[in-house]
């Protein structure tokens, strides 16, 4: 079977859609990327790219095909620009690039902009091939909760758009459970199939290399790890920092980077926090390992309806770690947690629930926080084994591909 993978990001970009385009191809699938330069999260193209023009490379035995894109950069008017760019650089270039290459299907990874799929759409139709359509994000509850759109007339023609797009592929695939009714609404006759993401552990490099890291250091480190937008609602870690400033050897060590992370660095520095670090980032094969170097994992959401819909990626990779979560969300990925009893469940946006999670879980005796992480790692390799996902994955593609092909299933 040969598979083209569209997303927006990938490679060196640290999404989903990586590992899974990986493990196809390691179980027989004939794998090709088309995608766009690398510029996520820090909002400029990575070295050795460059914004203008087509690029084809070979990324760890899988050829990729890169268009043209103006990066993220910064403000709602560049998000737009990066976003729409992409589209029109598939429509335009993406022919050329896969000119004389036949494909029996199209995997479309989508988080925001699920517009990314009308090119992909469009491709189906000139390779004569179904696409699926892996929903990351809900279109247009995201806009309107991250308050890049507010204006009714404007969300009601994005869902227009949105609707249309479910109707013309040929299987959605949705993230979380919750989001299914939302997505059936808008997508006609086109079937809706639960599909989550997973985690894979990657072989990380020798601890002598990465993990002597002194941020880890003391007796209760905590680890955010991933975006740092508005999405997380960061400001309650922030409060709840502020409130544990005298609890010694409590930590929040916040790996990643975002469009929030400079602010709160600036807040942390204001308030002469210590118990508040920001590393940066790390390479996707060393966090197994570094999660293993936390007394407990955070995870944070806006209080939001859209998020409460919403499996945040990194609870997976929490559950996998075996560290116990600390979740400071509503919704589907809090059921998720409180389901495997991987950890403490607190309200949104609230730092003194956070707070007070974050002490309970430090007064806990080892053997029950041992247990909670136990419990999350059997619960991971029960429901979002990587490689159980990615053969039900293959198993969604060849019934599209046969359905297409008119062969009875």
């Amino acid at each position: 079977m040969r598979v083209l993978v569209l997303s927006q990001y990938y490679w060196p970009e640290n999404f989903r859609i990586n590992e899974v385009a990986q493990s196809l191809s390691a179980k027989g699938v004939k794998v090709e990327i088309l995608t766009g330069k690398p510029n996520y999260p820090v909002g400029t193209v990575f070295g050795g790219y460059k914004e203008m023009g087509c690029v084809e490379e070979t990324l760890n035995g899988l050829r990729v095909n890169r268009v043209p894109i103006f990066a993220r950069g910064k403000g709602s008017t560049r998000l737009a620009l990066n976003y729409i760019s992409f589209i029109l650089s598939v429509v335009v270039f993406g022919p050329r690039l896969l000119r004389g290459k036949q494909f029996d299907a199209i995997l479309v990874f989508a988080p925001s902009p699920i517009l990314q799929a009308i090119p992909a759409i469009w491709i189906g139709r000139l390779k004569r091939c179904p696409v699926l359509l892996w929903v990351q994000d809900l279109w247009p509850e995201s806009l309107n909760a991250m308050g890049q759109v507010t204006n009714f007339r404007i969300l009601n023609a994005v869902e227009s758009v949105v609707r249309w797009i479910y109707c013309h592929v040929d299987l959605l695939l949705v993230q979380s459970k919750a989001f299914i009714p939302k997505v059936r609404i808008l997508a006609g006759k086109t079937p809706v199939i639960y599909h989550p993401n997973s985690f894979v552990d990657h072989v990380a490099k020798s601890e002598e290399s990465f993990v002597k890291c002194e941020v880890f250091n003391c007796a209760f480190p905590i680890l955010f790890a991933g975006n740092m937008g508005k999405a997380q609602a960061l400001e309650v870690v922030l409060e709840a920092a502020t409130q544990l400033r005298n609890i010694e050897g409590v930590r929040f060590v916040m790996a990643g980077d975002g469009s929030c992370r400079d602010w709160l660095i600036q807040q942390t520095n204001q308030r002469g926090l210590s118990n508040m670090v920001f590393p940066g980032c790390y390479p996707v094969e060393v966090m197994p390992a570094l999660m293993q170097k936390a007394a407990a994992l955070l995870v944070t959401l806006a209080d939001k309806e859209i998020f409460r819909l919403t499996i945040p990626a990194k609870v997976q990779a929490y559950l996998a770690a075996g560290r116990p979560i600390i979740a400071c969300l509503h919704g589907a990925g809090a059921e998720i947690v409180q389901e495997a009893g991987a950890g403490v469940i607190v309200p949104a946006e609230d730092p003194s629930a956070l707070a007070q999670a974050v002490m309970m879980l430090y007064r806990m005796p080892d053997k029950e926080r041992f247990e909670m992480g136990s419990s999350g790692r059997k619960y991971f390799e029960e429901h979002f084994s990587h490689d159980k996902l990615i053969d039900k994955l293959i198993g969604h593609l060849d019934q599209v591909v046969r359905r297409h092909k008119g062969i009875v299933l």
